[in-house]
């Protein structure tokens, strides 16, 4: 699960990552949390400054590895610049 925030303090898209213990033991959401972290950074041209990304995990990995996870993300690009540019512009007509 994706959400998506404004950041109050203008600067670099920042990412937050959460995973409950279904997911799995520590080294199964340490691996997740790992993932996550390297996609985010091997995608940075797709966060605009000032977004807060927080990561729900929802299930294991598995045997996942960077490259399927960075296809996702890029394969959900039209959904996530469809989010970012509602959130963007509910920020600018809230000021």
């Amino acid at each position: 699960m994706l959400i998506l925030s404004a950041n109050a303090v203008p600067g670099s898209a920042r990412l937050g990552i959460t995973a409950s213990r279904k997911v799995g033991n520590a080294v199964v959401r340490a691996r997740a949390k790992r993932l996550i972290r390297e996609a985010f950074r091997a995608t940075r041209a797709l966060w605009p400054a000032g977004i807060d990304l927080v990561v729900i995990v929802k299930r294991s990995p598995g045997d996942s590895k960077l490259e399927s996870v960075v296809a996702e993300w890029l394969s959900a690009r039209p959904q996530i610049e469809r989010r970012v540019r509602t959130l963007l512009g509910a920020e600018a007509t809230q000021k």
